[in-house]
């Protein structure tokens, strides 16, 4: 459940998680992404310079001379056309947690509309309704679309249920007592934290049937929550770890360890994937 109110300059996104808490986000504006997608298409026109002089270079007296070899030059200037417009932003957003160069320096993401990171799949969909929120220039149709609906949505948004956000300033890695991260860099999107040595360890210490008491809805859970994880208030996170900590030990019959709560996550995690390798 979602819900948008004016607060400021600012549209503020309210999305209730599955861990019943409620995060807050600044829905990004028309400016603010016209200038990031600006400074992408500068990108952009940077490649096809490049790629206009390599051509040039090695082709021109060529295609001069033989029709043929020119057509296919045109056909390659199109498909590169097609690729730097939907393949730019389609691969940027998927693999870099929903940036593009432009949104990381205006420091906007794209997010889905339950405040999760967005998946390949959704990337492609916002991406191929691109073409139409160009027309019939200068982003006339997605400008429209952005100012008619309550969170700024282009149609291609609309389209992939995506919304564009401001980055929190807050995002960092949450420092515990020790002075060591409460999340490190292997839980970034598409590493699976469930290979580390740390968390195999510790997963060695949990006893077999207190893990047993588990079912694929709490790994879920616990999944969903560092999949989340980048994108939570350091407060929140801590609170929804140790929330989340206490529920799966109160399933395994056991206390809760001490320590970081994240860690535990991780143990119970990989003590659940191995287990279900090793059933196969």
């Amino acid at each position: 459940m979602a819900a948008a109110e004016q607060r400021g300059f600012a549209d503020q996104l309210n999305i209730d998680t599955p861990e019943q808490v409620e995060l807050e986000f600044a829905v990004a504006g028309v400016g603010s992404r016209f200038v990031a997608v600006l400074i992408d298409h500068l990108i952009q026109f940077g490649v096809y310079l490049l790629f206009g002089i390599l051509a040039s270079f090695l082709f021109g007296a060529v295609v001069n001379r033989v029709n043929q070899l020119g057509k296919w030059a045109y056909a390659g200037f199109i498909a590169l056309n097609f690729l730097l417009i939907w393949g730019y932003f389609t691969l940027f957003e998927a693999f870099w947690r929903g940036q593009t160069p432009g949104k990381h320096i205006m420091r906007l993401r794209v997010i889905k509309d339950s405040g999760r990171q967005i998946t390949l799949f959704e990337s492609m969909s916002r991406n191929l309704l691109r073409i139409i929120d160009l027309l019939p220039a200068g982003y006339l149709v997605g400008v429209i679309f952005m100012l008619c609906t309550k969170r700024h949505q282009r149609l291609g948004d609309l389209g992939a249920g995506t919304i564009v956000v401001h980055e929190r300033s807050e995002e960092q890695p949450l420092q515990i007592e020790h002075g060591t991260s409460i999340m490190p860099p292997r839980h970034v999107p598409g590493y699976d934290p469930m290979v580390s040595a740390a968390a195999a360890q510790n997963a060695s210490s949990l006893a077999a049937d207190a893990v047993a008491r588990l079912n694929a809805d709490d790994l879920l859970l616990i999944e969903s929550f560092f999949a989340r994880a980048l994108d939570l208030s350091l407060a929140t996170r801590a609170e929804i770890a140790g929330r989340i900590a206490a529920q799966m030990a109160a399933r395994m019959n056991i206390a809760v360890p001490p320590g970081n709560p994240e860690r535990f996550l991780e143990a119970i995690a990989y003590a659940m994937r191995s287990g279900t390798r090793a059933r196969r």
